[in-house]
């Protein structure tokens, strides 16, 4: 089949650059080529014992048949219960949504509620699919840009500016993927109160990494700002804060009328999420977070190694990040750089490429995200593995001649 059998709206949208880099790294280690893959949002913990026993109990039990799309009366009332338990939000059960992931979600909210050219404000650095879901419901994103010097928060300034008649959602991800910059209660509220002035603008709020937090209290907009609860969408999931990425189990509340619409997408595409993950599901938002103490411990030491090794490259910067699992670094200062065999590095790119190929540590540039000339370092993987990738990392920038970018 050729190009041109595609549909259009395929020429606005390619891979997702950290599957990209996923899959880089699959192909060098099928070569017989040892890579640390830094690029991929994954904790390297296994799933709570009580949680997978939860999955096998269903399994055992015949719990394997369709459920409601929208995910089984359990599930539901575990959520509603996080929600109301954690973040002071009520939900009725025509107000929430299980899904296959918290990305199927955000995509689905999308594809129900964009019109032909409508916008999405998106702040940057940004998860690297907001912008392309965005295109693919055949909405706008507007990138706002924000400032390391301001953490990497979105102002209300640049949020009132940046509002249009267009304007039908902003994302707003804490704790942020790719810099871990967690909005306070203050700042949120500050959002909040420009959102108030602009009924027409919907909330997404994406709090997949809630829990990964190394203090500060935790902020989620319909709960700071009640009043903007019939206009909020509040995403979450198990995959970050419960270590369950392959479970693919994501959940979300909001008006009943947009659930509902996303309801109706889900049952047309995927129906509904998988069974076994929906028990285990219950389990995990029922359970208790007792086990995030100690993995909290081990990502602060693990965060501490990261930025350890940044501050001992030239060339290398970052602040400290408050949450998540990633340092997100700047890397102009190796920009314009020559390597060893010739090559000169143009971008933050060419930097990444030059790590995987020359310390075979695979990253992310920091142009997927919006925001050239930065590297997203992934530190949640095996303490020992990551001290050996910043060792390599630390080894292969010696070896660059550094100088100003042309």
């Amino acid at each position: 089949m050729t190009q041109s059998r595609l549909a259009p709206r395929m020429r606005s949208v390619g891979i997702s650059p950290t599957a990209e880099i996923s899959n880089k790294v699959r192909a060098a280690q099928a070569a017989g080529f040892t890579v640390t893959n830094l690029g991929e949002g994954e904790l390297d913990f296994a799933t709570p014992e009580p949680i997978a026993d939860a999955g096998i109990r269903a399994i055992r039990a015949g719990d394997t048949k369709y459920t409601a799309v929208s995910g089984t009366a359990a599930l539901k009332a575990a959520i509603a219960a996080k929600f109301e338990r954690e973040n002071g939000l009520s939900y009725k059960a025509d107000e929430i949504i299980a899904g296959t992931g918290a990305k199927q979600l955000l995509f689905n909210a999308f594809l129900a509620t964009l019109a032909e050219g409508d916008e999405v404000i998106v702040p940057a650095p940004y998860w690297v699919s907001y912008p392309d879901m965005v295109r693919l419901a055949g909405g706008v994103p507007v990138i706002v840009g924000t400032r390391r010097s301001e953490r990497w928060i979105l102002t209300a300034q640049a949020l009132e500016a940046a509002i249009t008649p267009q304007t039908r959602w902003v994302v707003l991800n804490s704790p942020n993927n790719p810099t871990g910059s967690v909005y306070s209660p203050a700042e949120m509220a500050a959002l909040t109160e420009v959102l108030e002035r602009h009924p027409q603008v919907m909330v997404m709020a994406d709090d997949i990494y809630e829990h990964v937090r190394y203090g500060g209290a935790f902020a989620t907009p319909a709960a700071v700002a009640p009043a903007l609860g019939g206009r909020t969408l509040t995403v979450n999931g198990l995959s970050k804060g419960y270590s369950m990425t392959g479970w693919r189990i994501g959940y979300a509340g909001g008006p009943s009328w947009l659930i509902s619409a996303m309801d109706v997408l889900q049952s047309q595409s995927t129906s509904n999420p998988s069974s076994i993950s929906q028990a285990a599901a219950v389990a995990a938002l029922s359970g208790g977070l007792g086990f995030m103490e100690g993995w909290l411990q081990t990502l602060e030491q693990r965060r501490e190694i990261v930025m350890r090794m940044i501050d001992g490259v030239d060339g290398l910067e970052a602040d400290t990040p408050d949450g998540a699992f990633y340092v997100f670094a700047e890397c102009t200062g190796l920009i314009g750089s020559l390597a060893p065999d010739g090559r000169i590095l143009r971008s933050d790119l060419d930097v990444a490429t030059f790590l995987l190929e020359e310390a075979r540590v695979a990253l992310v540039h920091g142009s997927a995200f919006g925001m050239p000339g930065h590297l997203r370092i992934a530190y949640a993987v095996e303490t020992k593995t990551l001290q050996d990738a910043c060792r390599r990392i630390a080894a292969a920038v010696a070896r660059l001649q550094i100088r100003k970018a042309a």
